[in-house]
Formats: C-alpha cells, sequence, structure tokens
C-alpha cells in the first residue's frame, strides 16, 4: 500500500511564507501526478496546484505568483513552497497521489492525512 505523510504546517503571519512537503512511501510501480489540495471550514476541499512526473505545474488562479509545487520523483516527495500568505489561505492542505501500484494497475488515488495551516497576525 501506498502512504503519504505530510508535513511543514503552522502558524503563519500574512506576507509569510510555509514550505510543506509530501513524502510517499511504499513498494510502487509509478506515481504519476502528484498535487495539493486545501480544504477550509465550511468550503469544499479544491485544488491549489498539481505537477506532471515530468513536472510540468498547474496552479488555482488565486495561489498564482504566490506558490510554487515541486517534486523529487527520487524521494516520491512533492513541495509546495508559499509565499505571500494572506489569511485566506488559512486551510487544511492535503497532499495526493495517483499511483499505479503494479503495470497492470488501474491508477488510484492516495490522500494524505492532512496539514493545517493558520494564516493570522
Amino acid at each position: 500500500q501506498v502512504r503519504l505523510v505530510e508535513s511543514g504546517g503552522g502558524l503563519v503571519q500574512p506576507g509569510g511564507s510555509l514550505r510543506l512537503s509530501c513524502a510517499a512511501s511504499g513498494v510502487v510501480f509509478r506515481i504519476n501526478a502528484m498535487a495539493w489540495y486545501r480544504q477550509a471550514p465550511g468550503k469544499q476541499r479544491e485544488l491549489v496546484a498539481s505537477i506532471t512526473s515530468s513536472g510540468i505545474a498547474n496552479y488555482a488562479d488565486s495561489v498564482k505568483g504566490r506558490f510554487t509545487i515541486s517534486r523529487d520523483n527520487a524521494k516520491n516527495t512533492v513541495y509546495l513552497q508559499m509565499n505571500s500568505l494572506k489569511p485566506e489561505d488559512t486551510a487544511d492542505y492535503y497532499c495526493n497521489a495517483k499511483v499505479k501500484l503494479r503495470s497492470y494497475s488501474r491508477e488510484a488515488d492516495y490522500w494524505g492525512q492532512g496539514t493545517q495551516v493558520t494564516v493570522s497576525s
């Protein structure tokens, strides 16, 4: 099985920065796209950023120019560098990975447990 473990959340003042990490463990054939989602209280989970195995990134309009997603395929780890944080970025952030366990397996979604980010003065 695959386990995703996030780290790096916390409390930061507006304008500050945080770096989230998500490490995938387990024996897999291939990890395809990885992504970060977030869910604020009372709101639906939304896609923040995604990155393909070859490094092509996409961002939600609300974070473009402030957040950067990257990955280290050798470590099966995805990162989210968050700069110029705003109070509206406050949410639980979840890591997602699209994984093929075997060469003949269908791609499946795996999720981390979430890490809390609070932007407040």
